[in-house]
């Protein structure tokens, strides 16, 4: 366990942050901004909970626990490695929660608009920040190596989420996009 003793350090106050390892590196640095867009993810992923069915939220819950592990990782560069990691195991369980929410929902006819519920707007948004999350994580990958499990586990997750949201909405229907609309 992480133990915080104290929460504002200064050192952070002249633009720079430290990794996992110790090293100093500037706040824009691509290894921040990965580990800093799961934390986005996840933040929008504890807001869904709040409005999800018992079903979705039990999901979550784990998947916030995932998304730590993988900020975890994220924060110490590939030479020091230290890694928390992120196992097949992980994308297997969300790959059966999709399957288990897939079978039960409509065949898609058309792209799905975000919202509809509350707690499927914030699914979609969620999912949106996710996707930003594994963009960044890409990026990091094409200069130092990231776990491929934790690329796999964030395209899967983004997978859920839009499953998830569709679900939420089951009741009143998805929110079909009509091209052209007038």
């Amino acid at each position: 366990m992480v133990k915080l003793d104290k929460i504002y350090t200064r050192g952070g106050d002249k633009g720079l942050t430290s990794l996992g390892d110790g090293s100093r590196v500037e706040k824009n640095n691509i290894r921040v901004r990965a580990y800093g867009d799961i934390d986005e993810a996840n933040s929008s992923i504890g807001i869904s909970i709040v409005f999800s069915s018992k079903f979705i939220k039990e999901i979550l819950q784990k998947v916030q626990n995932d998304l730590f592990d993988i900020g975890a990782d994220l924060c110490f560069p590939e030479k020091s490695k230290r890694n928390v990691t992120i196992s097949s195991n992980k994308i297997d369980f969300l790959e059966k929660q999709i399957d288990i929410i897939n079978k039960d929902l409509g065949k898609l006819e058309s792209f799905i608009l975000p919202g509809g519920s509350q707690s499927s707007a914030f699914l979609h948004l969620s999912r949106t920040l996710v996707r930003r999350a594994e963009r960044s994580i890409v990026e990091l990958n094409e200069k130092e190596l990231v776990n491929s499990d934790i690329i796999r586990y964030v395209n899967r997750l983004s997978d859920f989420l839009f499953v998830a949201a569709r679900f939420e909405n089951k009741e009143d229907g998805d929110i079909l996009w009509a091209p052209n609309k007038k």
